[in-house]
């Protein structure tokens, strides 16, 4: 299976060096990972020129056996940019474990920490393998910041943080000694570098044109608003109060706005179910999904109804939503009769024909369905804390880059290639393992 050659940067103790990443794919049977590189040496450049220079002259390297490689020579300057999602800095690992491991920090770290477990596995850096199983932390990243909370969650967090300050530089001399900054041509190197230019100059022609429209919009508007000044300083302050057209009224939040819990309803490939989530946590940052159900099993009704007469009549067991403070709310409307379960359009997940859609690429797939999909996949994943969501979905894995590219078109990367089994087989074993989740009434 062709998977993409994708650009991307490591920041290093050398500097930020570009380099091209294959992630996992198979062919014949085999499951296949490279980087660009050759024997023992990783090849790395400084920029995006000398990386265009080198895979249009030279042919001996350990990608040019990749399905994807006949297009790589071809790619402009511009398109061995590496985007941000792509850009590890590896130097600055130890100052981002200082922060508190909130969304952006556990999401930053474990994004660098798979892609110094592809350079371990492919340059076979065995001192790296050790240092990242010397901390559980390590193989928790992939769920967010879940495993970080609580006081067994700050005690994982501190054991990765010492970990990380006592053993990161070992990481970094060994990547060190693989990393090599090989020699190109000059004369391709020199047109390289004009396209280089010409397009960083093209980004800031573009970049001042934007300011400058920005620019304008403002002055206009602060004319504008001179301008409205100045009228409403000749009408009398009560006349004009009474004269000014009321501001448009907030939509009301309506009762489970209220309470802060959101039915919500899942359309999978036979059936259609209805359910109650919602989010809890201190802020937006420590948010963590909740659903009704418990022991990883969320409850599951075929109509509006029978969810409210369930909740009229709740299991003796108890449910995860019972412990909400807000729960007695509904449990007191579901009693009287007076409860409506009403599901918004966004609280809707359609798991229907995603699979098949996935089979014809790209192309095929609606981006909002499959972004809520992988949102309810994700979302019951960490409740019942399983890790085999994440693990599918990070980009080193083929469902995940092909996930990522629909949710996060970039022109500058190269489209996944067909087939698509993979990542289809990986797509319908995530979703059996969440309807082996669902507990009908």
């Amino acid at each position: 299976m062709a998977q993409d050659i994708v650009p991307i940067e490591l920041g290093l103790p050398q500097g930020d060096l570009v380099t091209l990443w294959a992630p996992s794919w198979r062919e014949e049977g085999e499951e296949w990972e490279a980087f660009l590189g050759h024997e023992d040496d990783l090849y790395a450049f400084p920029d995006a020129a000398h990386l265009a220079a080198f895979v249009r002259t030279v042919e001996e390297h350990d990608l040019v056996d990749h399905p994807a490689w006949s297009v790589v020579p071809g790619l402009s300057v511009a398109e061995l940019m590496p985007d941000e999602a792509h850009q590890y800095d590896l130097v600055g690992v130890p100052e981002l474990v200082a922060e508190e491991p909130d969304t952006w920090t556990v999401g930053e770290l474990a994004d660098i920490v798979a892609i110094v477990r592809s350079l371990a596995n492919v340059c076979d850096l065995e001192v790296v393998h050790e240092i990242l199983e010397s901390a559980q932390g390590f193989n928790q990243l992939s769920q967010g910041t879940y495993p970080f909370t609580g006081r067994d969650g700050e005690r994982l967090w501190t054991d990765l943080a010492e970990t990380i300050s006592e053993r990161w530089d070992e990481v970094l001399d060994a990547l060190d000694v693989v990393v090599t900054v090989p020699e190109v041509d000059a004369a391709t190197l020199d047109q390289t570098t004009d396209e280089l230019a010409a397009f960083k100059a093209e980004s800031e022609e573009s970049e001042s044109a934007l300011d400058a429209e920005d620019a304008e919009d403002l002055d206009e508007a602060d004319e504008s608003e001179d301008a409205e000044e100045s009228e409403e300083d000749t009408e009398d302050a009560a006349e004009s109060e009474e004269d000014a057209e009321p501001l448009e009224e907030a939509k009301p939040l309506g009762f489970w706005g209220e309470v802060g819990i959101d039915p919500i309803k899942i359309i999978t490939e036979s059936t259609a179910y209805y359910t109650l989530r919602c989010y809890y946590g201190e802020d937006e940052s420590t948010l963590e999904p909740i659903f009704l159900g418990s022991d990883g099993r969320i409850d599951v009704f075929t109509s509006p109804r029978t969810l409210a007469k369930y909740l009229a009549n709740p299991a003796e067991d108890g449910n995860d939503l019972a412990d909400m403070a807000t729960w007695e709310e509904v449990a007191t409307k579901a009693t009287d009769g007076s409860l409506k379960i009403e599901v918004d359009v966004d609280n809707t997940y359609v798991l229907q024909g995603l699979a098949d859609d996935l089979a014809g690429g790209p192309d095929t797939v609606d981006p909002v369905q499959l972004d809520l999909a992988v949102e309810l996949l994700t979302d019951v994943a960490d409740w019942a804390g399983d890790e085999s969501v994440g693990e599918k979905l990070t980009q080193s894995e083929p469902l995940g880059w092909l996930v990522s590219f629909i949710l996060a078109p970039d022109p500058t990367r190269l489209a996944p290639s067909p087939p698509f089994d993979a990542e289809v087989g990986s797509w319908r074993e995530l979703v059996r393992t969440f309807e082996d989740r669902l507990r009908t009434h």
